[in-house]
């Protein structure tokens, strides 16, 4: 097999976890030479997202696309926040224009304009969902308030717990933050 073979089959794998999407740190961690990438863009293998980000094109698109090329623009610590993680779910019928990345750190990576950065102290409790880092639905509902109408975010929690989305406890953590 020749090695710029192997080397695609080791991208489309990283990419297949990834929403099609391998950055240069990935290649290089599972044995392909950073230079190797920047070959199979000219050869149309890749495309060039951004700096050190790449997609593999004939991976098929999903609703998550977006959601994953935003965290990974970001960088490391990156996580989807407030609207977007409702937004992921489909819950309190927003539609956010932005996609809110929160950072732990200060970052200035170049970003598009769909990319919303936030910095956000250390310790803030993230989980993922559907293979993306986010904020937990509960903490995004509340984090949230003041921005969408409290009704709702009220329904949205109420179809969140229905979804698996939010056990008993966090239901009653999120009506209760609403209360205050």
């Amino acid at each position: 097999m020749v090695a710029g073979a192997k080397y695609r089959d080791i991208v489309r794998e990283i990419a297949l976890d990834h929403y099609g999407y391998v950055t240069t740190r990935e290649a290089v961690e599972a044995g392909v030479p950073a230079v190797e990438l920047p070959k199979l863009a000219a050869r149309g293998g890749l495309e060039n997202v951004a700096y050190g980000l790449y997609r593999v094109p004939y991976i098929p698109l999903t609703r998550y696309d977006q959601f994953a090329e935003a965290l990974l623009r970001a960088g490391e610590g990156a996580f989807l926040h407030g609207e977007s993680v409702l937004a992921l779910f489909g819950l309190a019928d927003v539609n956010p224009r932005r996609i809110k990345v929160a950072v732990p750190r200060r970052a200035r990576p170049k970003l598009p304009a769909f990319v919303e950065l936030t910095q956000v102290r250390d310790g803030v409790r993230t989980t993922i969902y559907e293979g993306l880092v986010a904020q937990p639905v509960a903490d995004a509902l509340l984090e949230c308030r003041g921005r969408i109408e409290n009704e709702r975010l009220l329904a949205a929690a109420k179809q969140a717990r229905s979804e698996g989305l939010l056990t008993a406890a966090e239901l009653q953590r999120v009506r209760k933050g609403f209360r205050t």
